[in-house]
């Protein structure tokens, strides 16, 4: 892309890019608010605290949802415009939250999550899109680290306001603010004015269908009356007619449904007829037709069978899941048909030469893989090193130890976009994992009194400034390297490759660990030895499972040293182009 590309932004896309991180920070921070709410969200959905593994869904269902839709959703990006997109994915968090909120099982609730991850995903790779289109390339990366700072900021503000939320209500309030703060940012985003370099002209339509909106959102507040139906509501003599199922028990026959039902078909026929509307229904046929759903299909479903792969696996038992070569069996076949579909598709899902025109295209999915690899270990393993030494059971006290991590992330991002105006993005990229690499060697060598020293707080903090520098360099050479019409499918498909690299990573870091635990139990003399007379246990017995925990720890930090290692050296060797890529260079 030539250095003109893209006019500087002006007012109306700067407000623009701020509604949208914004957006993406409550996404973010939607994806850790669970860790406060799940206890409650168990019972809820009839599950006991010793059910656990039966819980996984409601947090693999979002991340499967985010993940696996995220290259259909860019691509929509790239074809349909950055503002459509960032409206509809809030529109769909918003729903995902009312059916979360409302849910009366299991089912219903990862249902909800679903479709939550689908929405929050969806922010991503067009914020980082936009920001593309807005700002030329040696300006980029500042708005750059500003998005990936407040994406990273989401981890420090979820936890805190599930817990704000749940020391006043209960879950299910989370789910409902959630549903009224997608509708606002959703409305906010169509409000904006049109900006100086919209890159789809077609997004730059005047002022929003107001009509549309009011019906979008009735349509949304009759959904979660229907299915939260509030008590003071349904037990009203008058008013709780209107919660009765007009067939059977089915809810979905009730009054407030069949409105629901009027309401959402008049929005249908509204965005049919109107001369600017919201979503340009009659528009989306021949998007369907342009985008490739059955390249989305396949890729999906590859993504799809990676996550449950990993999601669902027991650590102490083994790497994968039990279904693992069923699975796995299903990615590769999924993924052959998906590069077959690519080589013989009239409009792929992912443009010809969008990651093979230069190195550094194909390059930010690599290192990206081994950033997530690196980072869960430390978004994890931190805190469990914090509850089993300093901070013994304390949930509170080990979260106040990741937050020195945490912290120092969103400073490194900002800090990183700044610095690829002067320094190439390979070299920033490299030095941060650089950084974040010798943090972890540090931290490998940790004993049980590690955390009473300032140099573990030193530790900490220079490791998540050495991650967050890496944010905005990688991102700008991926969209640097990629075609415009292309921005939207690519940064998807970067986020993709961190994911997928958190869930491996998570997976072989904490079975290695395990077996490392395993081992070092094995070496701890019989109990009758330790605490002689002691039928039950004593201090060195405990001292020594302690000890054998942090051995466990060690290890995960090292094999963390070890991909952020990888991650800095493929930085340098894979970003370091910085080839021109033009409006036509992806072809077709």
């Amino acid at each position: 892309m030539s250095e003109g590309a893209a006019a500087p932004a002006g007012r109306a896309a700067r407000v623009l890019l701020g509604l949208a991180a914004v957006a993406v920070a409550f996404a973010a921070a939607d994806t850790y608010v669970v860790v406060m709410a799940l206890p409650d969200m168990m019972a809820a959905g009839g599950l006991g605290l010793d059910e656990l593994q039966r819980a996984a869904p409601i947090v693999s269902g979002f991340l499967l949802g985010y993940v696996a839709v995220l290259p259909l959703v860019g691509r929509i990006a790239d074809l349909r415009g950055r503002r459509p997109v960032l409206v509809g994915s809030l529109v769909l968090f918003a729903i995902g939250s009312v059916v979360t909120a409302a849910a009366d099982g299991l089912v219903p609730m990862v249902a909800g999550r679903f479709l939550q991850g689908v929405g929050g995903g969806g922010l991503v790779p067009a914020t980082l899109a936009l920001v593309a289109d807005l700002w030329p390339p040696r300006r980029r990366g500042v708005p750059l680290g500003i998005v990936g700072a407040v994406q990273e900021l989401g981890s420090v503000i979820g936890p805190l306001y599930g817990a704000a939320v749940l020391a006043v209500a209960d879950w299910r309030a989370i789910f409902w603010l959630n549903c009224a703060a997608g509708l606002v940012l959703a409305g906010a985003i169509l409000a904006t004015g049109r900006t100086r370099r919209a890159v789809p002209r077609r997004e730059a339509h005047g002022f929003p269908d107001v009509l549309g909106a009011v019906l979008a959102v009735l349509a949304v507040a009759a959904l979660a009356l229907t299915l939260a139906q509030p008590a003071p509501l349904r037990n009203d003599v008058e008013l709780g007619t209107l919660f009765l199922p007009v067939v059977g028990e089915l809810r979905w026959t009730s009054p407030v449904a069949l409105v629901t039902y009027a309401l959402a078909a008049a929005f249908v026929v509204r965005e049919l007829t109107a001369r600017r509307p919201l979503v340009a229904l009659r528009t989306w046929p021949a998007t369907a037709r342009t985008v490739d759903l059955w390249g989305a299909l396949l890729l999906g479903a590859a993504l799809g069978c990676v996550i449950v792969t990993f999601a669902s696996a027991d650590p102490e038992n083994s790497v994968v899941s039990p279904a693992a070569p069923l699975l796995l069996g299903g990615a590769v076949v999924a993924t052959a048909a998906f590069v077959w579909r690519q080589r013989t598709a009239t409009t792929p899902l992912v443009p010809r030469r969008t990651l093979s025109a230069a190195r550094p295209a194909w390059g930010s999915l690599v290192v990206s893989f081994f950033v997530g690899s690196a980072l869960i270990a430390a978004l994890v393993d931190v805190p469990f090193f914090a509850r089993l030494t300093e901070h013994r059971g304390s949930q509170l006290g080990a979260a106040l130890v990741l937050v020195q991590f945490l912290v120092a992330l969103p400073v490194g991002a900002i800090a990183g976009g700044y610095a690829t105006r002067r320094v190439r993005p390979a070299w920033v990229a490299g030095a941060g994992m650089a950084l974040a690499c010798g943090c972890f060697v540090v931290m490998s060598a940790w004993e049980r009194d590690a955390l009473t020293h300032p140099t573990s707080s030193v530790a900490l903090a220079l490791a998540g400034l050495g991650f967050g520098l890496a944010v905005a360099p990688v991102n700008a050479a991926l969209l640097d390297a990629t075609p415009d019409a292309a921005h939207g499918i690519a940064s998807a498909l970067v986020v993709v490759a961190r994911m997928v690299g958190m869930l491996v990573g998570i997976s072989v870091l904490t079975s290695w660990g395990l077996r490392a635990y395993h081992d070092a139990v094995t070496r701890i003399p019989p109990l009758s030895e330790l605490c002689p007379g002691s039928a039950t246990t004593c201090d060195a017995y405990n001292d020594a499972m302690i000890d054998a925990g942090i051995v466990q720890l060690s290890t995960v930090f090292t094999g963390a040293a070890v991909c952020a290692g990888i991650a800095a050296v493929a930085s340098v060797l894979l970003l370091t182009s910085r080839t021109a890529v033009t409006e036509g260079g992806a072809g077709d």
